[in-house]
């Protein structure tokens, strides 16, 4: 193993040595408005937790080439999915908006067309883009028209569903299974064909490819399982359920908890661990395929690249498998940002400014120079990157709006602060307050919350959360049952107030197909294939 390891090494150090290489000379500043506007292209990895790139610290996982982007480009350290689940975050990520403003996720209902015509790669094909997107979509038109988003492009190589790790199984980029049998690399080729065709349309364009790594099962690429031989690695701090005891009841009814007890999370970690880092690796040489591409096209001095994930992953803290929970390795993903525009002076900086998955629609907008909705919820994080130490926001909302119901939450961040609000009282539980102070605190071990000398900090972080809750109630979608959660996340409300509100959206579930339970279960299974 140690030798197939060095060689693949020594191999992305040649790579990585020519691409310095044939770098462009950098300008002092972003493009003026007066010139040509970039390429941009998005690449989205899937369940990955914002540990899991060598670049944030991880020695044990081989990424060499999202390490390079990130000592080219800029990194966030406090990049946060808004709802951490694939569907209702890749909606929020095409449009910009937060979950209850567009109302898709699996147990809401598909994203209605009206908002999908006002998704970023569909303003940019309108703004004269040349657009492609390849793999995991991850959302559906409503009344499940998946077939309809093939036309909003010029060049499509998406699956509906989960997609499969087998790329002959994938009809959009069967033709490159020969080659490369699993669907990671298989996506760097679409990849590859993509820049040929949009070079040849002679306009600027926009490429999505959505990996379908990490996400389980897994099934990593052979040849990058190997480069891990028998690795081992060390948990984190907060790993295991005894380090999620000072945690909410309510935390511990997830499937994240359930699927802890019963994954290999818990039973073989470093097998678990292995895997997962390989899928990722894998995501990493195809990024390699990109920019290699890029040059050997000539479109690198003009291309920004952004590379995130739909949400994290808890890889066994505080004893939770999943994602969903607003803990940190759950909702927190890498992003990296590069422009090749920008002046070697801001190459490797890292800012800790806080964003979210809602950005990246307008910060896409911004590269193009297209306008967005003014009803968007996101911000454009391009200031950030000429002045990685100003922010964009002072506070981020995060919410569970899906599963069992004893286990939907939502909170509240700032850079330092994170709220946390359990509403659900039946069955014996209470109604319960987290805060966890980040600066000293990042792998929030002790709940502030109850403690008299950050009463005033749990005041400011309550006035927050109240804000966000009436913006739910001003501004939540119709028919997609989350008018509702002004009132079930309500502080205030009475769980005597709340406890007939759950039985009316059961009572409409059942109308709309299926008892709760039932449609419950086809959402889990769908989202965990």
């Amino acid at each position: 193993m140690d030798q197939k390891y060095n060689a693949y090494l020594r191999s992305v150090s040649l790579f990585l040595a020519a691409m310095a290489y044939l770098s462009p000379s950098c300008a002092e500043s972003l493009c003026s408005a007066d010139e040509s506007r970039p390429n941009i292209i998005f690449l989205l990895s899937d369940d990955q937790t914002i540990g899991a790139v060598g670049c944030y610290g991880n020695s044990g996982i081989i990424t060499p080439h999202l390490d390079q982007l990130a000592a080219e480009g800029v990194r966030f350290t406090n990049h946060y999915n808004t709802t951490s689940i694939c569907m209702a975050s890749r909606a929020s990520v095409m449009t910009g908006l937060y979950e209850y403003r567009h109302g898709c996720n699996f147990s809401h209902g598909d994203l209605e067309r009206r908002f999908m015509d006002q998704a970023y790669p569909v303003l940019l094909r309108q703004a004269g883009y040349f657009t492609g997107s390849a793999g995991k979509i991850g959302f559906v038109l409503q009344k499940n028209d998946f077939e309809g988003l093939a036309p909003m492009f010029d060049m499509w190589g998406g699956g509906p569903g989960q997609t499969f790790y087998e790329t002959a199984k994938n009809e959009a980029i069967a033709k490159y299974a020969e080659q490369y049998p699993h669907c990671s690399r298989a996506y760097g080729a679409w990849a590859l064909d993509f820049l040929k065709e949009a070079k040849a349309s002679g306009k600027p364009f926009c490429m999505n490819i959505s990996f379908k790594a990490p996400h389980k099962p897994s099934t990593p690429d052979p040849i990058d399982l190997e480069l891990y031989g028998r690795r081992t690695f060390t948990p984190p701090p907060n790993y295991g359920a005894e380090n999620g005891s000072h945690l909410s009841l309510q935390s511990k009814t997830s499937r994240a908890a359930t699927s802890f007890e019963d994954g290999d999370w818990k039973q073989d970690y470093d097998k678990r661990a292995r895997n997962y880092y390989a899928l990722i690796t894998g995501v990493d040489a195809a990024v390699g395929m990109i920019r290699e591409g890029l040059q050997r096209e000539g479109l690198a001095d003009n291309t920004v690249i952004i590379f995130t994930s739909d949400n994290g992953y808890n890889c066994g803290a505080h004893g939770f498998s999943d994602k969903v929970l607003p803990y940190e390795e759950g909702s927190k993903s890498p992003l990296i940002i590069y422009d090749p525009r920008l002046s070697k002076q801001h190459a490797g900086a890292v800012c800790d400014a806080l964003t979210g998955n809602v950005d990246m629609a307008a910060t896409i907008c911004s590269f193009a120079r297209v306008s967005t909705p003014e009803a968007i919820d996101g911000r454009d994080l391009r200031p950030l990157l000429l002045d990685p130490e100003s922010q964009v926001r002072d506070a981020l909302p995060l919410f569970n709006f899906w599963g069992i119901e004893s286990a939907q939450s939502m909170a509240v961040m700032t850079q330092r602060w994170k709220y946390v609000y359990w509403y659900f009282g039946g069955n014996d539980l209470q109604p319960t307050e987290e805060l966890f102070n980040l600066s000293n605190d990042r792998f929030e071990m002790a709940n502030r919350a109850s403690q008299l000398n950050y009463a005033s900090d749990l005041a400011l972080m309550r006035q927050l959360y109240d804000s966000e809750i009436e913006s739910i109630r001003a501004k939540a979608v119709d028919d997609h049952g989350h008018r509702p959660y002004a009132i079930l996340f309500s502080r205030i409300a009475s769980w005597d107030q709340k406890a007939p509100l759950l039985k009316d959206l059961n009572t409409q579930e059942n109308e709309e197909g299926g008892t709760p339970r039932l449609r419950r279960r086809k959402a889990e299974a769908t989202e965990r294939r």
